[in-house]
C-alpha cells in the first residue's frame, strides 16, 4: 500500500534516477531538452510517443498487409461452386447485376436466389431469367404475418437449397467488376482452407456523402484483411465471401446470434475462422461493387445496424479493434496537450507530419490494391472526426436499447 514512507522512498528514486540520467548523458541535448521540461509536457509527450508508436505498429504491421499480398498457392482445379444471393424487393437491382454474376467466366457453378417476401416483380424476373440461364435457380419465402425473420433465414434456405460445398455469398445490389470474379474465388480454395474473404466496396459517385461511405468501407476492409493475413481472422462482409457448406453445419449455422438482425456474414466469421482455415483474395478481378445509400439518414440506420454486432466478437477481436482507434484519440489529445502547454510547435508539426505521412502512404497503397480514389485528401479530415460519428452512432444505440427495455417492462 502507497503510505508517507513509500512516498518518500519513491520520490528519493526518482531524484536519484534522474540525476543518473543527467549525468549519464549530459551531453545529448535531445536528452537535457527532455529532463527540462515541465512535468506537464513530460507526460503529454509521453502520450504521444507511446500512441505514435502503437499507431505505426498497426499501420506498417497490419494494415499494409493487403497492399503487398501476394498470392502463394493456387488451385488450378475449378471447385464446383454455389452463389448464393437474397433479394427483398430487389427487382430493378436483379435486372441490373444479377447477369454480370451469371455470365462469369466459369464452366462449374450454380446461382440461387432466395426471393424473400419481395412484393415487386422480383419472382416475375427471376423466372424469365431461369428460361435463359440453366444454372439459375430461386426458392421463395412466402410472407407471414405471424412469423417474421431476418436475413438469416433466407441464407440458410439458400445453403440447404445449394447442391454444392462450396458456397459464395454476395447482395442483390453488387455485381462483380470482372467476369473472372469466380475464377478468383476457387483459385484460394487450396489444401485446409474453408473461408476466403473477399473485398466489397462501393461504387464511386458524386457527394462527400459518398466519399465517407467508400472510405469508411474501404478502412474497415483494410483492418479485417489486414488481421487475416496476420493470422487474426475476425470478420468478413457477406458482399464478397465464401466457405463450406459443411463448415456451416459443423457450426451450427446461425443458432448462436439468430435473434440479431446483422450477423449473417461477420458474426459467423468471427466463430468460425482460424488462421488455418481462413485465407483471402485480393486482385482487381476479384472485387465486388455495391450501390451505396445516398442519404445520410439511410446510411446512419446501416451503420448503427452493423454496430450492434461488434460487441458480440471475441473478447480479444474487440480488444485489438478498440485499441488503434483509442491510440489515435491519445495521440491527438496529447498533441493538443503539448501545445497548450507550449511545447515546441516545430516538434508538435513533426510528430503529427510523420505519422501522417505513413498513414497516407498505406492507405494510398491499399487504395491501389482496391481499385479505390477519389478520397485521400480527405484522410486527414477522416481520421479525426469519423471515430467521434462512430460514437454518436453507439450511443445512438444504446439510447434506443434502454428505451426498448423500459417499453418491454411496461407491458
Amino acid at each position: 500500500m502507497f503510505n508517507s514512507k513509500n512516498i518518500e522512498i519513491f520520490k528519493a528514486n526518482f531524484i536519484e534516477w534522474k540525476i543518473f540520467i543527467i549525468i549519464a548523458f549530459q551531453k545529448h541535448s535531445l536528452v537535457n531538452y527532455i529532463l527540462n521540461l515541465t512535468i506537464e509536457q513530460q507526460i503529454s509527450l509521453l502520450i504521444v510517443l507511446i500512441a505514435f508508436l502503437i499507431q505505426i505498429i498497426y499501420y506498417l504491421i497490419i494494415y499494409i498487409r493487403p497492399s503487398v499480398w501476394k498470392r502463394k498457392n493456387i488451385t488450378d482445379e475449378e471447385k464446383p461452386l454455389s452463389v448464393i444471393i437474397c433479394a427483398q424487393n430487389e427487382y430493378v437491382n436483379l435486372k441490373k447485376h444479377l447477369p454480370k454474376i451469371l455470365e462469369q467466366k466459369y464452366s462449374n457453378y450454380e446461382v440461387i436466389v432466395v426471393n424473400d417476401c419481395s412484393e415487386d416483380n422480383t419472382e416475375m424476373l427471376l423466372g424469365e431469367l431461369e428460361q435463359k440461364y440453366s444454372h439459375l435457380r430461386h426458392t421463395s419465402i412466402e410472407k407471414d404475418r405471424k412469423f417474421t425473420h431476418g436475413k438469416k433465414l433466407a441464407v440458410t434456405i439458400g445453403i440447404k437449397s445449394a447442391k454444392n460445398n462450396y458456397l459464395v455469398f454476395t447482395d442483390a445490389d453488387c455485381y462483380p467488376v470482372s467476369d473472372l470474379w469466380l475464377k478468383e474465388i476457387s483459385k484460394s480454395y487450396v489444401v485446409n482452407k474453408q473461408i476466403v474473404l473477399g473485398y466489397g466496396g462501393y461504387e464511386k459517385q458524386k457527394g462527400f456523402l459518398n466519399r465517407i461511405i467508400r472510405f469508411d468501407t474501404f478502412f474497415i476492409a483494410m483492418q479485417y484483411l489486414g488481421f487475416a493475413l496476420a493470422g487474426r481472422p475476425y470478420m468478413g462482409v457477406g458482399r464478397n465471401m465464401s466457405y463450406l457448406k459443411q463448415l456451416f453445419f459443423a457450426g451450427s449455422g446461425f443458432s448462436k446470434h439468430y435473434n440479431l438482425l446483422s450477423g449473417d456474414d461477420d458474426l459467423f466469421i468471427n466463430d468460425n475462422a482460424s488462421k488455418h482455415n481462413t485465407t483471402v483474395v485480393i486482385s482487381k478481378d476479384s472485387i465486388i461493387r455495391s450501390v451505396p445509400k445516398t442519404t445520410w439518414s439511410d446510411w446512419a440506420k446501416q451503420k448503427k445496424r452493423h454496430i450492434t454486432t461488434g460487441k458480440y466478437y471475441k473478447k480479444g477481436d474487440k480488444f485489438f479493434l478498440s485499441f488503434e482507434p483509442f491510440s489515435r484519440f491519445m495521440f491527438y489529445a496529447g498533441l493538443i496537450a503539448l501545445f497548450i502547454f507550449k511545447f515546441n510547435i516545430i516538434y508538435i508539426g513533426t510528430i503529427f507530419a510523420v505519422r501522417m505521412l505513413i498513414q497516407l502512404i498505406v492507405i494510398k497503397l491499399n487504395m491501389n490494391k482496391l481499385s479505390e480514389k477519389g478520397f485521400l485528401l480527405l484522410v486527414p479530415f477522416f481520421d479525426i472526426f469519423l471515430p467521434f460519428i462512430y460514437l454518436l452512432f453507439y450511443r445512438s444505440n444504446r439510447k434506443n436499447s434502454r428505451k426498448r427495455m423500459l417499453y418491454n417492462k411496461i407491458q
